[in-house]
């Protein structure tokens, strides 16, 4: 390979990368526990975007149950987030054989 084929290839890694980068704010992905009593929407750099949870869930007495549901939930969507980003990696990768 060239230089100037290697330079090229870098410049579209590069510009490649920069979409990724603004994917990752758009993507979002929820998970969700306790049969859909909880659930918590991330992005694609899983940060927290929303957070629902039933009233039926919420109990002053049992504070321990809702904690797990919202532990389940979350990782539940950082899951689904990092199935998301699979897929959009093998598609770059497939952009970067051309």
């Amino acid at each position: 390979m060239n230089p100037f084929d290697m330079f090229k290839n870098m410049q579209n890694l590069q510009a490649q990368m920069q979409q990724m980068q603004t994917k990752l704010d758009q993507i979002r992905a929820t998970g969700s526990s306790g049969g859909s009593l909880v659930e918590v929407t991330v992005n694609g750099k899983m940060e927290v975007q929303s957070i629902t949870i039933s009233p039926e869930v919420v109990d002053p007495s049992d504070i321990s149950t809702l904690e797990v549901l919202v532990a389940a939930a979350f990782n539940a969507a950082v899951n689904n987030v990092q199935d998301i980003l699979k897929t959009e990696a093998v598609g770059l990768a497939g952009g970067m054989q051309s």
